[in-house]
């Protein structure tokens, strides 16, 4: 159908560029796009695309909305604080444009869904935060034959870059394997200045409409670098690999695996009985000889929330203060989410110490335990 009084309106300044004009237009229209996560990389993207005039918009994501996801994530807002990403996501992209159509999966993405969910759209934008769901989106889409835009970001650093394309690389012949778990903190972790995913999200939007709309020089075999702290860009060539284990000469990947297990998350190298959960945790605690909680944290997570009679040693300078220690003492390692801690209770066990890390973090006992403590 031609393009109604109303979007002619909406996208004269899409029309009147050569590039794009009503037959650009339409294509986009009629783009099926999906974003993986509706973050600090999904937020811009969604609003751009909307605004771009994208036909059909897939948001997937399974968590809702937190306080200290705002200071990047402006796709939400304060009053959608507890509510899902996917939710708050279809009502701001209507706000901005009605004629968009938003289709929600307020779930996470595994292995189980993955091919069904992607399928269903001609491209997919990676604004995930882990490994494992990197991975993930990047065999689904090789599998499919479906090009993607990738994205990351790291305290003031990024990247972008268009993978699985036709002829193009993929994510692994730039990354074979994931790194150790324990090498590479996520974002809560490590930090991120929040205008560094306006960025680089906004340069993942900017791929996916000239890929859309079939203009311009693309992305593929080539990824882009950014230092927002120096404001300098750096462009390096990625080559497909023949080796490649998914998009090679010879795959050897031909379906999706776990990817929790595949990249190490949650794999603690112990006996089996690494972890406690957090009410067996507050159980152990009301016992007359209760565990040592060994708080892994920085400083200032710690000022937000900690459990009580908790103490702080941040994972960084454990090594060096672990003598500090009884050394007949039960110790319990926590930190936010589950990962640093697993990382103390493998040193501690190393050193000849009985520890068990808190499953799901600090997190999980503020949901599981204590309702009221603040959440980040």
């Amino acid at each position: 159908m031609p393009l109604s009084p109303v979007e002619l309106v909406r996208y004269a300044r899409h029309l009147t560029l050569p590039e794009v004009g009503s037959a650009g237009q339409e294509r986009l229209r009629q783009a099926r796009v999906l974003l993986v996560g509706a973050g600090g990389l999904g937020s811009p993207a969604a609003l751009y695309l909307a605004a771009a005039g994208v036909g059909t918009l897939g948001v997937v994501d399974g968590d809702a909305v937190e306080l200290s996801n705002l200071q990047r994530q402006i796709l939400h807002s304060t009053d959608a604080l507890g509510r899902p990403k996917t939710e708050s996501a279809r009502e701001r992209i209507q706000g901005l444009n009605p004629e968009v159509r938003v289709e929600a999966h307020q779930l996470r993405l595994d292995a189980s869904n993955a091919l069904d969910i992607l399928a269903g759209y001609d491209l997919c934008l990676d604004g995930s935060d882990n490994f494992p769901t990197r991975y993930l989106v990047n065999d689904a889409s090789v599998l499919l034959g479906k090009p993607y835009v990738y994205g990351s970001n790291f305290r003031f650093d990024g990247q972008v870059s268009v993978f699985g394309a036709r002829g193009g690389p993929c994510y692994r012949c730039l990354f074979a394997d994931p790194p150790p778990p324990d090498l590479v903190p996520n974002c809560a972790e490590a930090g991120v200045l929040g205008v560094l995913p306006g960025l680089i999200g906004s340069l993942q939007a900017l791929e996916a409409i000239k890929w859309i709309v079939g203009t311009g020089e693309s992305l593929v075999g080539r990824l882009l670098l950014v230092d927002a702290l120096r404001v300098r860009f750096r462009e390096l060539s990625v080559t497909r690999d023949p080796e490649c284990r998914i998009c090679g000469a010879q795959p050897s990947i031909h379906e999706l695996m776990d990817y929790e297990a595949y990249c190490g998350v949650g794999a603690a190298g112990g006996d089996g009985d690494a972890e406690l959960s957090a009410p067996e945790l507050e159980r152990r605690l009301a016992e007359s000889v209760a565990p040592l909680i060994l708080d892994v944290r920085e400083p200032w997570e710690w000022e937000i929330a900690r459990i009580a009679g908790s103490r702080l040693v941040p994972l960084g300078q454990l090594a060096e203060r672990i003598g500090e220690l009884e050394p007949d003492a039960e110790i319990v390692t926590v930190c936010h989410k589950g990962q640093r801690s697993l990382t103390a209770q493998q040193l501690l066990q190393g050193a000849g110490f009985k520890a068990r890390s808190l499953s799901g973090g600090i997190d999980a006992w503020a949901a599981e335990v204590e309702p009221g403590m603040a959440r980040y």
